[in-house]
């Protein structure tokens, strides 16, 4: 019998691309929260969502991944990616989410973890100004006038470009947040007559469990997003920034909330 939670399944059922969960992450997040054209991000949603505002968010996050074994760290390659989330204000049935249009990462074990969960994730560059813990001329604080930066390219194409200068410490997180996201999870059929009627199409909302967030720091932050011949990113183009964030936080992913069979008419 072959064993494996992903392809490829085998005897021993440990080449999977993705392990069985629960899933493990902690991340440092670079986020700007930003106004896009509300009459643009609507046409991104699903059916079963409709645009709560034109506010979104973009996260440029630097994570660290581990199974249930835990020992994915001791080789980082497996274990470390970076990623960048664009989420929409939307709402389901009257109750505010999050909705993710687009987003990127630089591993394909977190791809293929992703598309488990609805995220549409693609392959791309990720870049992020790191922090030590010794003062330094070539590292920022982590406290007020720490200048920190985040890039996206994809392609061989820069897509995003963003700074974010640390005022001040907050409770609050950038908005939306992506920690119960309504995603789209799709796959789809490729017998002929049936192209358009995929095998699994669903509105789903992610679970997480023992979340933790450190303290919270924000401030004043710029963004661009670049023209693009065929990617529809610069449809969300910023009209106004609204402010920085950077913070790390963990949690535990392994279950997902069903909400709609979207091959159903409602």
């Amino acid at each position: 019998m072959l064993k494996g939670y992903t392809l490829p399944r085998t005897p021993r059922g440990t080449s999977s691309l993705a392990p069985a969960p629960p899933w493990h992450y902690v991340g440092t997040a670079l986020a700007v929260e930003f106004d896009a054209d509300p009459s643009a991000a609507a046409k991104f949603l699903p059916a079963g969502l409709e645009l709560h505002s034109g506010r979104c968010a973009a996260y440029f996050i630097d994570w660290q991944y581990a199974s249930e074994s835990g020992n994915e760290y001791l080789d980082p390659v497996r274990s470390q990616y970076r990623e960048t989330i664009i989420l929409l204000s939307a709402q389901f049935e009257g109750t505010p989410v999050a909705y993710c249009p687009f987003i990127w990462v630089d591993q394909d074990v977190s791809l293929m973890r992703g598309l488990a969960q609805g995220w549409p994730k693609q392959i791309g560059s990720i870049w992020i100004t790191r922090a030590y813990e010794l003062p330094s001329k070539a590292a920022p604080l982590v406290g007020p006038g720490g200048r920190f930066g985040a890039t996206l390219a994809a392609k061989d194409r820069r897509l995003i470009e963003a700074q974010v200068c640390l005022r001040e410490q907050t409770d609050t997180l950038p908005s939306p947040s992506f920690a119960k996201a309504v995603n789209t999870r799709l796959f789809p059929e490729l017998s002929a007559g049936k192209h358009e009627q995929p095998a699994v199409h669903e509105l789903v909302q992610l679970k997480s469990r023992d979340v933790r967030i450190s303290p919270i720091w924000t401030g004043e932050a710029e963004m661009q997003i670049f023209d693009h011949p065929y990617l529809e990113l610069p449809d969300l183009k910023p009209l106004a920034v609204i402010a920085g964030y950077r913070f790390t936080f963990a949690l535990t992913v392994d279950d997902l909330l069903f909400l709609r069979d979207l091959r159903t008419p409602t």
